[in-house]
């Protein structure tokens, strides 16, 4: 086993990662991370950044922002969570990933520290990114919130401008389980005197929001609020047009602090947003005849507009491969999914993955129907051989599921 895989290895043993296993990952304090950071001297103090929270769109909304800022000539850090395949897809700058040595240096030169301060994943991988992003100078970094907002590990930071996409039920075991609730989580990330955009009224969390930005002297925008010009973005799928105009609002703001930013630039940056960032797992558009389609929407609002949109293509039959995790409130996503579809049901590969038996058996109380499979591959691989030229194939069901199969 090389250097690096080890000490991938040795960070995900340390104290158990949220994304794998669940409630008992999650740490609601900022102290450690504070400690790390004093010990790194502060790296995060060294550049410039946008800080971006949010139940959908966060992921979006971060990679389009860092490929504007890239277009404009600009050496852009972007920080985002959770990866699909690789690690350092978490850390990334002008879109290329950490390098391997650089990762492991960063672990070897501060295990003891680490050690002894019983260091979260999460916590070791935002003192990790922000301390690799004042090594290498970047001129700017977006920061994408890992969970909630207030006491997340990223929110040590003073950005440009905080953003704020939207507020829906998510990760009810730690944000509380209401959307106002939730909102004062994300709230959290709202600083004395800088902008915040919100990227979706919502009747519920508008008050809220309001009241934060008045508390800390901060002008609040709200993007659907504002009029743009016409603009695309090669990301697919409609609900994308919600993230490029929450980004367009940031970039907006930016402009009137002072970034260059060109329209051109602008234009440029949002039509090339998966070739600046490598962005992967947003209604993307694995292969034709059969058309394979994944998208890492795994809550109600985000399954919500995947849906809408899978209603807007053209199949003779729909074949769903389909693996959550095991804290999903199933009650709540399976009556979103389509009774005529074929379901391939699996279980990712990780500690929180629900048994694709229990899955089946649940999904069967909404009449969806289909056969248990050993692997997600093993169901991916059922569905795309099982399926005719016009049929379409969707994978999803949680960021687990699509890693498997990209």
């Amino acid at each position: 086993m090389d250097a690096y895989t080890q000490t991938v290895d040795w960070m995900f043993q340390q104290l158990p990662m949220y994304q794998r296993v669940g409630a008992q990952a999650f740490k609601k304090d900022l102290s450690r991370t504070l400690k790390l950071a004093k010990h790194l001297n502060n790296p995060h103090k060294n550049f410039k950044s946008v800080h971006i929270a949010g139940t959908n769109g966060k992921g979006s909304t971060s990679h389009m922002l860092a490929s504007v800022f890239q277009e404009a000539g600009y050496k852009v850090g972007l920080y985002t969570s959770p990866h699909l395949k690789d690690f350092r897809e978490r850390i990334k700058v002008n879109g290329k990933f950490i390098p391997k040595k650089s990762v492991v240096s960063f672990i070897n030169a501060n295990k003891d520290f680490l050690t002894e301060n019983q260091l979260s994943f999460f916590e070791m991988t935002v003192g990790m990114a922000f301390d690799y992003f004042s090594r290498v100078k970047v001129d700017i970094a977006i920061i994408e919130v890992g969970l909630g907002g207030r006491l997340d590990s990223t929110n040590i930071i003073t950005p440009e401008v905080s953003v704020i996409t939207n507020i829906g039920l998510d990760h009810t075991a730690f944000l509380g389980d209401s959307i106002p609730e939730i909102a004062r989580e994300k709230a959290g990330i709202i600083k004395d005197n800088i902008p915040v955009v919100i990227g979706e009224k919502q009747k519920e969390t508008t008050d809220i929001f309001k009241a934060e930005a008045q508390k800390h002297n901060s002008a609040i925008y709200f993007a659907q609020d504002l009029k743009f010009s016409t603009y695309h973005t090669d990301l697919k799928g409609d609900y994308q047009n919600k993230n490029m105009n929450t980004a367009i609002a940031a970039v907006k703001i930016l402009r009137e602090k002072g970034w260059e930013i060109p329209e051109e630039c602008l234009k440029n940056g949002l039509n090339s947003v998966k070739l600046h960032t490598s962005l992967q797992g947003r209604w993307d558009i694995l292969k034709e005849k059969p058309r394979v389609i994944c998208d890492t929407a795994h809550n109600t609002e985000g399954l919500t507009l995947v849906f809408e949109q899978l209603k807007k293509e053209k199949f003779q039959h729909l074949h769903i491969v389909l693996g959550v995790v095991n804290d999903k409130d199933l009650e709540k996503i399976l009556p979103l999914f389509p009774k005529t579809a074929i379901y391939y049901f699996s279980k990712p590969e990780v500690p929180r993955g629900l048994e694709a038996k229990i899955l089946q058996e649940k999904a069967s109380e909404f009449e969806l129907e289909g056969r248990v499979f050993n692997s997600v591959s093993e169901a991916y691989d059922a569905a795309v051989d099982a399926a005719l030229d016009e049929d379409l194939v969707f994978v999803g069901g949680s960021t687990f599921t699509v890693a498997e199969i990209i």
